[in-house]
This record gives C-alpha cells, sequence and structure tokens, in this order.
C-alpha cells in the first residue's frame, strides 16, 4: 500500500495532467459542426472592431487578444450554454463588429435554420426561438447552436453553443435502510440527474429536515450524514430532488438503533470520491468515519504539499471543501481517522482533477502578403487538459494538403506560394473538456506588395520609474492609414494600438531601471507596413532606500561603524559616510566606499565628545535617504582618567547642582560687569577633591582681561566662555585644585596674585559654593 502511494504521488506532483491517466480517458469532443449556409442576412453597420479578438466558451476570464486597428471582422458577444424550459421562449446572444455591409445567419446541428423552424433573426443578430421541440423529439445530445457572420473579408464562425432542455430523470439509487448504535453516524445517500442539476433535500418522517443542527450535514451528489444518532432521529428518511422540469421523491429507508459493541477499532464508512471539476467550481470530500471512541478525522496531500487555508472548510466531523478550485488544488487527497491517544488509523484517499478551459498565450496576427509569397499564422493555447487546436478558414476546417502545413500540433499555419483564392479569414479554435476558445486574423493578398511605410522619428522618454512616453511621426502618406501598433520588449511582447490621429503613447506599469526596445508598425487596408527603426529606452531607476547601521564605542578615541548589505546589490554602487563633533554644523566628508564594504573604523577622535554619524547609499539614480546615529565618548571608560563607585553617587548629583548653579550666576555677572567695562571672563574648569578620594572636575578658574579693540560683538561671543585650558602665565599647575580669581587691570599690567580661594566643605567633599563667588566678584569693578 505504501509503495502504491508513493508511485501515486510521484505521478501526480509533476504536473496536474498527469491525473487524467489515473481517471480515465477524457470526454471525446466531436469536431464542430459547422454552418453550411444562412438563415437570413441582415446588414449591419458598425465600427472597426478589434481584429482577431479570442473568446471562450465557459470559464473566467481568458486571456484575450490584443485589439489590432482596422479590425475586419469580430465577435463583440457569443453565445453560450443555456439550459431550456419547455414552452418558454428563448434568446441566444450575437453580436458582431466589422466593416458593413455584415450578414449574420445562424446553424443548428451543423445545418442552416429554415425560415419556418420557429426561430427569427433579431435586428442585433440575435436569435429568437419561440418553440422548442418536445422532450420526447428531442436527440440524445443537446442541440448545438452557430453564429455566422460574413462580409466581404471573409467568414467568420463563433464558438459552439448547447441548448439543453431542462429535465429530471428518475432515482438511479434510493436511500437504503441502515441501523445505527446510539451516538454512532447514520449516513443516507439518494442518485438522480437532471437538467440542470437538481438541489437535494431530505424529509424525515414526513417533515423536511432541519440543517440548523449541528449533526445534520448535507453533502452534494445526495448525501445526508447524522453524527451523535439519538433516539429522536429514528424513523423514515426520503430524498427529495426539485429542479425548473420537475420535483420527485425516492422511496423511504428505516433508521434505528442498535446495541452498543463497546470499543471498536476506527472504520471509515465513505471515503472521498474521485472528482473531475472545472475551475471556480466548489469541491467536496466526503470522509465519515466510526468507531469508539469517535476518531479524529484529519486530511493531507499524497505528494506532501500543503492543503492551505484560503477556501478551505470541514463540513460535519470531517468531510473537506475547497471553495473556487484552481487547476494547483489536483492532487490525491487523503482522510485519515486517528484513534485518540493510540496511533491507530485508517485512511481512504481520492482524486481531484481541476480543468482549465483553453487560454490564448499566442494570437493570429492578420497579414498583407503578396501572391507567390507564404504567409505563417501562429496560435498557442494553455488549458487542462492540453487543448486540441483546429484551424478554419472562411468557417471550414483545414487540412493538410497542397499549399497547407500544420506544424507544432496545430499551433502554427503555413500557406505555401498564396493566391487570391486564399484571402479569407482563418480562425484558430482551441477545445478540451473544460471548454473552448477561438481567435481569428484576416489575410490579405495584393498583386503588387504595397504596405504603407514605416513611421518616422520614433522617440522615446522617461516619465517616471513605471512609465515611458513614446511618439513618433506619420509616413509621407498618411491617408490609407488606419492605426498604429506598439510592441515593447522584454515583457513578452508587450503590443498597444492606436487610433490613426494619435502619434503619441504612454506605456504604463513598467519595471523601474529597465532597458526596453521599442518599434513601431502602421496599418493599412493591404496590412501592417515594415518595423520602424527600433529604439531603446530606460525606465527611471530609484534611489537606494535607508540602511540601518550602527555604530560601537571601541575605546575614548575610536568608534566602529557597521551595517548590514542588502541581499543584492544590484542597485547599489556604494556607501558615503559623513560624522561632525556636536555642535559643529557642517559635516566632515564624505567618505566613499565600494557596495561590498559593512563597516569602517574612526580613529583619533576626540575623547569625551559627541558625534554624529551619517550613512548614505548611492547608485547612478543619486544619494538614497540618509541613516543617522549619536555616539558618545564621554562614558567611555577608555577616554576617562576618573572612576566611579556606589558610594560618590549622592555627592555626584550634588556637585552637579552647585556646579550649576555656579556657572549660571557666574554668566549673568559676567554679563553685567562684562558690559560696563568690557571685561572678558574666561572660565576654566580645573579639578576638586573629595578627602581620601579620586579627583573629579569641581573648581572653576576665572581670569579677567580688558577686551580693548575687538568690539562688542566679540566680547559677547567670548563672554562666559568655558574651556578646558589652563590658567593664563602658567600659574595652574598640573593637579592643582584650587580656585583662582584673578583680574588684570588696564593696560595689560598684572596686580598681584590673588590668594587661592578653597572651595566649601560639605559630607566630605569639596564643593564651589556660587553665594560664595558671588562675594569674591562685587569687588571687582
Amino acid at each position: 500500500m505504501a509503495a502504491r502511494e508513493a508511485w501515486l504521488a510521484s505521478q501526480t506532483a509533476a504536473h496536474p495532467a498527469q491525473l487524467l491517466r489515473l481517471l480515465g480517458p477524457a470526454p471525446h469532443l466531436p469536431p464542430p459542426r459547422l454552418p453550411q449556409g444562412p438563415l437570413k442576412q441582415s446588414p449591419a453597420s458598425s465600427p472597426l472592431a478589434e481584429a482577431g479578438r479570442g473568446s471562450e466558451l465557459r470559464g473566467g476570464g481568458g486571456h484575450r487578444r490584443p485589439p489590432y486597428p482596422g479590425s475586419e471582422l469580430a465577435f463583440v458577444q457569443e453565445p453560450g450554454d443555456v439550459v431550456a424550459v419547455r414552452e418558454h421562449p428563448l434568446v441566444l446572444p450575437c453580436q458582431v463588429e466589422g466593416e458593413p455591409p455584415v450578414s449574420i445567419s445562424w446553424q443548428r446541428d451543423g445545418l442552416a435554420l429554415a425560415n419556418d423552424s420557429g426561430a427569427t433573426l433579431m435586428p442585433d443578430g440575435s436569435l429568437h426561438l419561440a418553440a422548442l421541440p418536445s422532450r420526447r423529439s428531442l436527440p440524445s445530445r443537446a442541440h448545438e447552436y452557430h453564429c455566422v457572420a460574413q462580409n466581404r473579408y471573409g467568414r467568420l464562425v463563433s464558438r459552439r453553443a448547447r441548448v439543453q432542455l431542462a429535465s429530471l430523470s428518475r432515482f438511479h439509487q434510493h436511500p437504503e435502510s441502515v441501523e445505527v448504535e446510539q451516538g454512532g453516524v447514520a449516513r443516507f445517500q439518494c442518485l438522480i440527474r437532471g437538467v440542470p442539476e437538481p438541489s437535494i433535500s431530505w424529509e424525515h418522517n414526513g417533515m423536511a429536515l432541519s440543517t440548523a443542527d449541528h449533526r445534520i450535514t448535507l453533502l452534494p451528489g445526495g448525501i445526508l450524514h447524522i453524527t451523535s444518532v439519538s433516539q429522536a432521529d429514528v424513523g423514515t428518511y426520503r430524498c427529495v430532488a426539485h429542479n425548473v422540469a420537475n420535483t420527485r421523491h425516492s422511496q423511504d429507508a428505516q433508521l434505528s438503533l442498535s446495541k452498543g459493541g463497546g470499543a471498536g477499532e476506527p472504520e471509515i464508512l465513505s471515503g472521498p470520491q474521485n472528482l473531475t471539476l472545472t475551475v471556480h467550481q466548489t469541491a467536496v470530500l466526503e470522509c465519515i468515519a466510526t468507531g469508539h471512541p469517535q476518531p479524529l478525522v484529519s486530511w493531507s496531500r499524497l505528494d506532501g504539499r500543503s492543503i492551505g487555508v484560503e477556501g478551505i472548510q470541514v463540513l460535519g466531523t470531517g468531510n473537506l471543501m475547497i471553495s473556487d478550485v484552481s487547476v494547483q488544488h489536483s492532487g490525491v487527497y487523503v482522510c485519515a481517522a486517528n484513534r485518540p491517544g493510540t496511533r491507530v488509523r485508517r485512511t481512504a484517499q481520492g482524486i481531484l482533477l481541476v480543468q482549465a478551459p483553453p487560454k490564448f498565450v499566442q494570437w493570429p496576427q492578420s497579414l498583407s502578403k503578396p501572391a507567390g509569397s507564404s504567409a505563417i499564422f501562429t496560435c498557442v493555447a494553455q488549458g487542462v487538459p492540453e487543448p486540441h487546436l483546429i484551424w478554419l478558414k472562411n468557417g471550414k476546417v483545414l487540412s493538410p494538403g497542397d499549399n497547407i502545413q500544420l506544424t507544432h500540433n496545430n499551433s502554427t499555419l503555413m500557406l505555401a506560394g498564396i493566391s487570391v483564392e486564399d484571402e479569407a479569414i482563418y480562425q484558430c479554435v482551441a477545445e478540451n473538456s473544460a471548454g473552448s476558445n477561438q481567435a481569428s486574423a484576416h489575410l490579405a493578398v495584393t498583386g503588387d506588395p504595397e504596405p504603407p511605410p514605416a513611421p518616422r522619428g520614433l522617440r522615446a522618454m522617461a516619465l517616471s520609474a513605471s512609465a515611458i512616453r513614446v511618439s513618433w511621426e506619420p509616413p509621407p502618406s498618411n491617408g490609407d492609414i488606419i492605426g498604429y501598433v506598439l510592441h515593447l520588449r522584454p515583457v513578452g511582447e508587450l503590443q498597444e494600438a492606436v487610433g490613426k490621429s494619435t502619434f503619441e503613447h504612454v506605456f504604463s506599469n513598467l519595471e523601474p531601471a529597465t532597458v526596453y526596445s521599442i518599434h513601431l508598425w502602421a496599418y493599412s487596408a493591404e496590412g501592417a507596413s515594415q518595423d520602424s527603426a527600433s529604439i531603446h529606452a530606460s525606465t527611471m531607476g530609484s534611489t537606494p532606500a535607508a540602511l540601518g547601521f550602527s555604530a560601537k564605542v571601541l575605546n575614548a578615541t575610536s568608534v566602529q561603524a557597521s551595517w548590514e548589505l542588502p541581499p543584492q546589490l544590484g542597485p547599489i554602487q556604494g556607501f558615503k559616510l559623513f560624522h561632525r563633533k556636536l555642535p559643529a554644523s557642517h559635516f566632515e566628508g564624505p567618505l566613499l566606499l565600494a557596495s561590498s564594504v559593512s563597516s569602517f573604523l574612526y580613529t583619533d577622535l576626540e575623547p569625551a565628545a559627541l558625534y554624529e554619524i551619517k550613512l548614505q547609499a548611492f547608485n547612478g539614480n543619486g544619494d538614497g535617504n540618509s541613516s543617522v546615529r549619536f555616539v558618545s565618548l564621554r562614558d567611555s571608560k577608555a577616554g576617562c582618567s576618573c572612576s566611579q563607585d556606589e558610594s560618590s553617587s549622592l555627592p555626584g548629583v550634588m556637585v552637579g547642582i552647585h556646579v550649576g548653579l555656579a556657572a549660571l550666576i557666574v554668566c549673568l555677572l559676567c554679563l553685567l560687569l562684562g558690559w560696563k567695562h568690557r571685561k572678558t571672563v574666561y572660565i576654566t574648569v580645573a579639578q576638586g577633591q573629595r578627602a581620601g578620594k579620586s579627583p573629579y572636575p569641581l573648581l572653576i578658574h576665572f581670569t579677567n582681561e580688558e577686551t580693548e579693540a575687538e568690539g562688542e560683538s566679540q566680547f559677547f561671543s567670548e563672554l562666559c566662555g568655558i574651556s578646558s585650558g589652563r590658567r593664563p602665565g602658567g600659574l595652574h599647575k598640573a593637579g592643582q585644585r584650587t580656585l583662582w580669581l584673578s583680574r588684570q587691570g588696564t593696560g595689560g599690567r598684572s596686580g598681584p596674585e590673588p590668594e587661592p580661594w578653597h572651595p566649601v566643605q560639605k559630607d566630605g567633599a569639596q564643593l564651589l559654593h556660587p553665594w560664595g563667588i558671588w562675594n569674591r566678584m562685587k569687588g571687582w569693578g
């Protein structure tokens, strides 16, 4: 069993299409029945269409071919699958754009609709079916309708549209009676087919069964689960199927209770079944288990991939529901019933295959070729299962032979030695079991090949990091031009079409700092011109984002700046590093560093200083935002000769308060006395000492010096300046811890050396007392 599961996982992990071989062959698609003749003709007048626009039968939002100016014929709206109710009218839409006159006709099952068929062609091209055949006269398969449009360029056939008459069959399976232990799980199932798919409900003892009870779970396919069965659940159950065609009731089934059997191994009563769905549908995988105690149900994928959480829901006690399925949900799902507290478990598995209708990744393009040359049309479609491609010429299937070659699984059509008879509308039809899609192009055969001249003066200018504006000049003979098509690489050949009077276009949603190749075609009734001269244009790049970095103090004079390099160094060409010692206003630098450098060591910095460091990354588009870090060397142990212990914290706070007040009073006094005497007061911080302790900054050295010729601006700039220099005249010796108050008289002559003034003693520490400074300075004048 384990070997089989491993093999199955290896077969399904590579691609969901591998599941097709496990589920069996897909339903056979017969060749489309194509119209042979018109029902009626009704002229239509409409503007030029988008050439070769693709269309899809079902499935959501397929890619459409980019519009081409001057479209010869194209569908605006095509018919789709519908369900008809007997004796009710039905309308199949069909709207066409193209060069008038355009005629529209309809076919049913490949044959032209007769005028007496009860079908009426409406003015907009839609088909009104007033009376449908009775159910008994309806063939075993649904009717297939095609809308056919034709003008002077050729014939265009719509996708197939299946019309099914609403119906409801008899029950293929009736619910069966069950006997369940009290507290166990009961399961009923009925099977019935209908168009559209009928809705299923249940009745208990002739009354509608309420689903409000959390023990009741209804699953698609007519399945009913009842968990924790009790005496109130005993009785008869029957299935009720309903759609627009009819309502049917199944036979009754009996639910009864049996005696409990004690402990039991886990058992999966019903595991997941193989499902084949189309994208955007909802998948429900059943898993109902019984045992004593009640087993725990879990889900996993056989290939080991995560099931995910988005759109996933558990119904009842273990049924898995996946909403809005996609191709990625295809795989083998494993349901496991685990006995609580043990490793005993039972498993069951089922295959989910999600199909996708065809989507075109490359459309055929209209061509204008001279007689005798070759024409090549290319058409590439994707889908699950792999789409089958056929080619039509004016609505008729093309087969290889003569000058027709089909290669690369019919994705390439080559016409060799073309003539006027080959001028037509060619359609690429992609079909698989999930849907259908078609795209078209026109071949124009010219006797003397004279396509329009190529546009001139192609220019491009970047508007932003995601937009480029392209402009050009029209060809000399602009009268025959019906439009232009711009091609942009590298984005998978992005194409944009503009009208003949437009000579400028803006490409948006582009990648930043990317070089694009741009060329231009002009279109006329004869086809496309030669390529214009290609030009290259680059979108604007973006500057690097701000980088996070750190600054680490290594010692009193060294700082290490470090940052993390981004994962991709492409947008970064290097780094700029700036620094300044505060409060300086200008940064020093920058230091230019290579893009591979992630750190820098600053040395020979000034001890006990505060620095600001700024980092910027740059590239060809300029400098990025800067990141800033502040670094203080004042707290560095290597830069401070003093030491601190826990007992010095309180005196240190007191010292700070006294020194601050002293500095404030000194500055005010200096301002008043200096303005009066035009003298500058220099303040030098010396050192104080606590008894028996290490020194710390406490004492202040004052020097008063007359300023005679520098003016008041210098006086104010130097007033109350603080520095760590020594006392002028060399009187301040190393290790001296006294407060010197001295001044020089007019004429620069020094007075007698003042007596040292010792600090105030408090709590064993020497402190400067601000009022002592005030009293000492009052005698200055």
